[in-house]
């Protein structure tokens, strides 16, 4: 179980782990709300999840392309 938990944590993209560590919840119940609340309401929170997914990757990509500092040489 470890196995599977620890592919899908670094291979999805971290949205429930940033949500939970920004909001102070835990991430276990963030994943659970977004799996019960899939299920209830056939996959729409699946269109919120990638939303997140994709700012979360943009922004990532800005701050690692933006302008370097003279201490980054």
């Amino acid at each position: 179980m470890q196995k599977i938990q620890y592919f899908f944590e670094k291979q999805a993209f971290g949205v429930c782990t940033r949500l939970g560590e920004k909001l102070g919840i835990s991430i276990c119940s963030i994943r659970l709300f977004f799996i019960y609340s899939s299920f209830l309401t056939f996959g729409s929170p699946i269109i919120v999840y990638l939303s997140l997914a994709f700012i979360m990757n943009m922004r990532k990509h800005f701050r690692r392309n933006s302008h370097p500092s003279i201490w980054e040489f």
